[in-house]
């Protein structure tokens, strides 16, 4: 189930946030872009504005997309992105994408909905496809200034997550950044496997 406060914040703040993002960190999107074989399809879970998807699709990947916000699937669109209004819990099909990419969107998800929400793209990859999936680090679920709801994880709690689900964990990626609330958080970023 999508959080209403979190996305009423997305709705409202869509220029915003599409202003100040500009995406995943760049050097985890071009490794896991470098990861995936020529023509690879991917899944952009919560693309927000659609600035990944373009950076995948100029890269030469397919990229289906989806968003819990209207707000963002239309920006997404506008760019040129194939995207769709769709939860967490609308992630499709078995052994469809080389890739998904799940980057700053997951950390919406509940701390319990985690293990159902990582199996389901366990099941949409394909053998050896590879997950991108990029969290704040730390411990417990909040919310912020703005009243959009986190769950905080660190490595060794993710990486049992992902394991459970069926995927083998890679590398994990680790920095900081501002968010649309003003707050410097760390984030951490795993790639795993099918």
């Amino acid at each position: 189930m999508t959080d209403r406060e979190t996305l009423q914040v997305y709705e409202t703040r869509a220029e915003d946030y599409a202003r100040m993002a500009p995406g995943a960190p760049w050097e985890t999107l071009q490794a896991f872009i470098a990861a995936l074989p020529e023509g690879a399809s991917v899944l952009d879970l919560g693309c927000g504005p659609g600035h990944d998807a373009v950076h995948m699709m100029e890269a030469g990947l397919r990229v289906e997309a989806m968003d819990a916000s209207p707000a963002m699937v239309e920006m997404a669109r506008q760019r040129g992105v194939e995207a769709r209004q769709a939860s967490f819990d609308e992630i499709a099909g078995e052994d469809r994408h080389d890739g998904v990419w799940a980057c700053f969107s997951l950390l919406h998800a509940p701390r319990a909905d985690m293990p159902r929400h990582l199996a389901a793209i366990a099941g949409a990859l394909k053998p050896g496809g590879r997950l991108g999936l990029t969290l704040k680090e730390g411990q417990g679920e909040a919310r912020d200034r703005l009243g959009r709801f986190y769950t905080y994880y660190e490595e060794p709690e993710l990486r049992a997550l992902l394991e459970q689900a069926g995927l083998r964990p890679d590398s994990v990626t680790r920095g900081r950044g501002t968010g649309l609330d003003g707050t410097e958080s760390p984030w951490l970023c795993v790639t795993a496997h099918g």
